[in-house]
């Protein structure tokens, strides 16, 4: 399809404010189902991570959005234009990949300049914008260098800066830290998100990585078995899980499979399968629940420790600590109820428990700092 002709297909109706929809997504390869309806808009600007489990489907959405899939049903569209039979070389992104795939024989330079020649662009052009784009990544100092010359945080700048050089609508990045060690990885994930504030560009990110998600992202659509099972913003992904899926994948949690005995505007009660009682705030999801099934999520760190019994008899149960794990800034314990439910809880190592291992002690948490998730 030519150029012009990508230029003159019909803009469909949707709002101008995405520069990524997908519309009830779905892909199958060999038979098995493994995108289910997918149906998103991404914000002009925005940095926007699909977080998940591998073999999730995350990376094919990607996929779709590239080109390098075309979708079983649905629709791509990418500021308001059907991406439906365009080529991922005539659609206005550029990838960023795990690996960089930058040509081994090519300099710094002659890599970020390679999709500039490709369409024809002039020689003053192509010097301009791949300067701009070396002094964007810092990397102005190794332009004549070779891939095999750089360190992997080096590598990863030159993938940045070929995928920006092209001015794309939107960036796609597929696992981009993925091949980092963990202290460059960080230090990636500051660059990453200064470059985007600085851009102001369309980022989708692709990552496993929960922390790296939560760090960067506007918002995450955490997907599970092909599914979207929630898009949010970090605090509400991390703090208002609306599946047990969620509360489990993002983060630690401990989960609590019961049943709801009694259910007001103010309180929910909840019997667990092993016989706690625990009191949960409603929350918007949960105040139109009926009497059933719900799991409930509490975070490792919400839960307190005591070794005396509490005053207040609200979620507070007996057990004993069965291991404990300095992690340098937080201890992690491991107690076991006298029901038989084992819980981790993470304290500051500023509050390190005088307990001993086998000895008894109190978990005790607020009734607002736990959830009831539909089962």
């Amino acid at each position: 399809m030519s150029q012009t002709a990508m230029q003159n297909r019909p803009v469909i109706e949707t709002d101008t404010r995405f520069d990524v929809e997908l519309r009830k997504i779905f892909k199958v390869f060999n038979g098995e189902t493994v995108v289910r309806g997918v149906d998103l808009g991404i914000w002009q600007g925005e940095f926007f991570s699909i977080l998940g489990p591998s073999g999730c489907g995350k990376t094919t959405t990607l996929r779709l959005i590239a080109g390098f899939e075309e979708p079983s049903a649905g629709e791509v569209l990418i500021r308001g234009k059907s991406m439906s039979g365009v080529p991922a070389y005539r659609r206005p992104v550029n990838t960023v990949f795990q690996s960089y795939a930058l040509f081994s024989h090519l300099s710094v330079w002659e890599n970020i300049a390679f999709g500039l020649r490709i369409k024809r662009q002039s020689k003053a052009e192509i010097q301009n914008r791949v300067q701009e784009a070396l002094r964007l990544v810092k990397m102005e100092q190794f332009a004549r260098r070779y891939p095999a010359q750089l360190s992997g945080g080096q590598q990863q700048r030159v993938a940045v800066a070929r995928a920006l050089v092209n001015r794309p609508t939107v960036v796609l990045l597929d696992e981009p830290l993925g091949a980092l060690d963990l202290k460059l990885r960080k230090e990636m994930q500051v660059e990453l998100s200064t470059l985007h504030k600085n851009l102001g560009v369309t980022f989708v990110m692709v990552t496993h990585d929960q922390e790296e998600a939560l760090s960067l992202s506007d918002r995450i659509a955490v997907m599970h078995d092909g599914r979207l099972e929630q898009i949010g913003t970090p605090n509400q992904i991390y703090d208002y899980p609306q599946t047990p899926f969620v509360a489990d994948f993002i983060g630690d949690t401990n989960l609590f499979k019961g049943q709801v005995e009694t259910i007001d505007y103010a309180m929910l009660q909840v019997r667990t399968d092993r016989g706690l009682k625990i009191l949960v705030k409603p929350t918007e999801s949960s105040n139109g629940s009926t009497p059933g099934q719900v799991v409930v999520s509490v975070r490792p760190e919400k839960i307190q420790l005591s070794l005396e019994k509490p005053s207040s008899p609200v979620n507070c149960f007996e057990g004993r600590l069965m291991h404990t794990m300095y992690l340098g800034t937080h201890v992690h314990y491991l107690v076991e109820l006298l029901s038989g439910d084992r819980l981790t809880v993470l304290q500051p190592n500023r509050a390190k428990l005088a307990a001993e291992p086998d000895s008894s002690l109190y978990i005790h948490w607020a009734e607002t700092d736990c959830l009831a998730l539909t089962a």
